[in-house]
């Protein structure tokens, strides 16, 4: 109680000295006023999450200030929306801190109102002055924080199989590819606030499809051959994609939770495309499923110990899952415990989980060069942990700057420290380089090599190819639009050199709006980089492609069926592993 005392109480001066900082960028801020605008400057911009389906029951906690049962409904759909991505559905904090009774009364309800109103440099955004909160829902949501929070209802296999639907069964689908696309060079690109994902012929620039799935898909996997791409929406809902087909379309769809993050498919010789598997962040739960149908098969649960102190979490979410390229399993991080499960799908009636200690706070990571080491970030914990695929265990805890927030990460062969993984941050302008090849360059393997300033925090990717030359970070969450409208690129073979800055929005020519610019990702070729320009629902967003070699401007896709692009996932370097 003392520690969380001390973060408390320090946060008021600072949230109050701030206050000027933070209305500096309300104004671009205050643009979009959709339910789901993810439009603040900390990492809480990025997620969100419909409200839960089923009956959400006021709990009325000793000490808390009263509430209606139309006040706590109102709140519970701002917080399940805005803060459950970072605090957690229960409230016992990931990213965010915790936000439980014990610790929310001691401060009381004015103190709530200014923090939410105003936020704070670590990350928690100015919901109040960015114009996202009235003075009512602040009043509401810092009463409601000091109640009991409720508890969503579970989600079980009766659930899952009455949200489970086959559109196109599979002796109805083409034996081969009904259209003329080149299919490895397809983006699957997330449309956020539509709930859909359109397909971009990345020869032509042409739109081939546009398609409903889940809310604000977080990732999208292509299958192992290339020929399905699975995505996942916030709202926990998988949707099978057809690239065969003419045009493409949805062949099968399943509700794995009420909240997800990853899904994943089998590719390791033998097994390549059987098996799916989707994690859900509530209930924390994975479903391992049919490659070919989605049929669910079964549930494992992830509720358990955390790996430091041992104590018992009741909501430790699913975030990264990767595929293994040595072993027929599934990698799956559990974000609140820190453990790192190898899921043996060989035989899923007689299912064989292995569980490595890492960090808590696990999210995201990708595969180093060789496919053979795992690298995944631990953000709260600031570490990097590093798994040994090939031999099952965790070989390093790698110290990283602060929030490490990698996506899949960036390959590179340093000048002077050989093959090397590369993360930036959240919670600095860091970017870390960890060597990642123990036999060849011994005195590098699992460090922190070479360190990097970037534009500043607020990164959420970094991204370069084999065939480039160029390391490309985006600094989509940073309060500066100067910043977060542009992207930095590097020569990896220069890397003293600094950076150039590529007005990336500039390009676009969006108008008015935030415009943040977020992930590069290259086409098969590896010769072309795209980044999306994500602006409000109701504004014009874009997706601008750079020449690689040249780092200039190649071209513009602008659709008014592109409706806040986030994520792009090019088919061939997601089945491929390639960044």
């Amino acid at each position: 109680m003392k520690k969380q005392t001390k973060y408390w109480g320090k946060l008021l001066p600072i949230a109050a000295v701030c206050a000027g900082l933070t209305l500096s960028a309300s104004a671009t801020l205050a643009q979009d006023k959709t339910d789901h605008p993810g439009v603040t400057p900390g990492e809480m911009a990025y997620k969100g999450a419909p409200v839960p389906e089923g009956e959400m029951k006021r709990v009325i906690t000793p000490g808390a200030p009263d509430m209606t049962q139309a006040e706590f409904d109102l709140a519970t759909k701002l917080y399940f929306e805005r803060c459950a991505g970072c605090h957690g559905v229960l409230r016992k904090g990931a990213t965010g801190k915790p936000l439980t009774p014990e610790i929310t009364q001691e401060r009381g309800t004015e103190f709530l109102k200014v923090l939410i109103n105003y936020g704070s440099p670590g990350g928690m955004p100015n919901w109040g002055t960015s114009g996202q909160f009235t003075e009512e829902q602040i009043d509401v949501m810092a009463r409601f924080l000091q109640h009991e929070p409720p508890t969503p209802p579970e989600w079980g296999m009766a659930d899952i199989k009455n949200s489970w639907k086959v559109f196109v069964p599979v002796d109805k689908r083409p034996t081969k590819p009904q259209n003329k696309f080149n299919i490895d060079n397809i983006f699957a690109v997330t449309l956020r606030d539509s709930g859909e994902v359109a397909l971009i012929d990345g020869d032509t620039k042409e739109i081939v499809s546009i398609l409903k799935t889940g809310y604000a898909v977080h990732i999208s996997r292509s299958s192992h051959s290339g020929r399905y791409v699975f995505t996942i929406g916030r709202d926990a809902k998988v949707d099978m994609i057809d690239l065969y087909m003419k045009p493409p379309q949805v062949v099968a769809e399943i509700k794995i939770g009420l909240e997800g993050r990853s899904v994943e498919t089998s590719k390791y010789k033998g097994f390549e495309d059987k098996i799916a598997i989707a994690g859900a962040y509530w209930p924390p739960q994975y479903v391992l499923m049919d490659g070919d149908t989605l049929e669910p098969i079964r549930i494992e649960s992830t509720r358990g110990m955390t790996v430091d102190t041992q104590e018992y979490h009741p909501e430790p979410r699913v975030a990264a899952i990767v595929a293994s390229h040595e072993h027929p399993e599934f990698i799956v991080n559990v974000k609140e415990t820190g453990k790192i499960l190898l899921v043996d799908y060989s035989n899923l009636d007689a299912l064989t989980v292995t569980s490595l200690d890492a960090a808590r706070f696990l999210h995201d990571g990708g595969w180093d060069a060789t496919h053979r080491y795992f690298m995944t970030a631990a953000n709260q914990s600031n570490k990097i942990a590093v798994v040994d695929s090939r031999d099952r265990k965790v070989v390093a805890l790698v110290d990283a700057e602060k929030i490490p927030h990698p996506g899949r990460g960036a390959n590179i062969v340093d000048p002077q420290f050989g093959p090397v993984w590369v993360t930036s941050g959240l919670g600095n302008e860091n970017i870390n380089f960890i060597g990642t090849d123990p036999e060849g360059h011994p005195d590098s393997a699992w460090k922190v090599v070479r360190v990097v300033p970037s534009q500043g925090g607020g990164s959420l990717f970094v991204k370069t190819h084999p065939k480039s030359t160029n390391l490309w970070v985006d600094n989509t969450l940073h309060p500066d639009a100067k910043v977060s409208q542009s992207v930095a690129v590097y020569d990896v073979n220069n890397l003293d050199k600094g950076f150039e800055i590529l007005p990336i929005a500039e390009w676009a020519d969006v108008g008015e709006g935030p415009a943040r610019v977020v992930q590069p990702e290259y086409n098969a070729a590896g010769d072309e980089v795209w980044f999306s320009v994500w602006n409000g629902k109701d504004q014009v967003s874009a997706i601008v492609i750079v020449d690689d070699k040249t780092r200039k401007l190649k071209k513009v896709i602008k659709d008014k069926r592109l409706i806040t692009p986030t994520g792009k996932f090019n088919v061939y370097n997601t089945r491929k592993d390639i960044y």
